[in-house]
């Protein structure tokens, strides 16, 4: 199919989502556990980010400062 591995798995969170029954209908403890993982699952894509922005600026620093 020539689809990124990233947009696989967004494809596969979304659509568990958009499957799960609504947080309010969960016991305290799975909707717990539940917003547990999306935190954990937000907190990575974070990481990714702060870490991909970090990268793409420090190559336009050494980009403008390099001779």
């Amino acid at each position: 199919l020539d689809i990124h591995p990233d947009t696989l798995s967004k494809w596969t969170r979304l659509h568990e989502r958009a499957n799960a029954p609504a947080v309010s209908e969960l016991p305290d403890r799975e909707k717990i556990r539940q917003l547990e993982r999306e935190n954990r699952e937000l907190r990575q894509a974070n990481e990714i980010l702060r870490k991909a922005s970090a990268y793409f600026a420090q190559a336009e620093l050494d980009r403008i400062f390099r001779p």
